[in-house]
């Protein structure tokens, strides 16, 4: 069984999936949806559970520095709870906090140009997100 990493944004969903062993994630595709229609990944999303015989999500869940949840972090929750009843598959809410910073750096130091790291930033967000929960496991 995989485990799928979700990096949910209000436009873009960026997507990682575990190796069988669940020791590394690798950036899978991002997902355009739109947050107002909670349904808009559906479909997409299914596929990927399907291909990649996904077994759970980890959801990044976007906390304040103070370690408060904010609107981005109950708009986590509550995609966290859709996913489930959905796609029948357990999910974990996982503190992302630093992790779109984090990805940005790695792509500035692999030289990328801005164009190029605004395509797969949420990719990679969604690879460091899972990573850090296979890590811990």
């Amino acid at each position: 069984m995989k485990i799928i990493g979700l990096d949910v944004g209000s436009k873009t969903i960026g997507v990682a999936v575990s190796d069988e062993l669940g020791w590394t994630a690798q950036g899978l595709t991002i997902i355009r949806w739109n947050e107002n229609d909670i349904h808009s990944a559906d479909q997409e999303l299914k596929e990927i559970i399907k291909e990649h015989d996904i077994g759970k999500a980890v959801i990044g869940l976007p906390k304040n520095m103070n370690g408060t949840i904010g609107e981005r972090g109950e708009a986590s929750k509550r995609y966290a709870e859709h996913v489930e009843k959905t796609h029948n598959i357990s999910t974990v809410l996982w503190d992302e906090r630093l992790t779109t910073v984090a990805a940005e750096r790695v792509l500035l130091e692999a030289d990328m140009s801005r164009k190029k790291r605004k395509k797969v930033i949420d990719k990679v967000a969604a690879m460091m997100i899972l990573q850090g929960y296979l890590d811990q496991k």
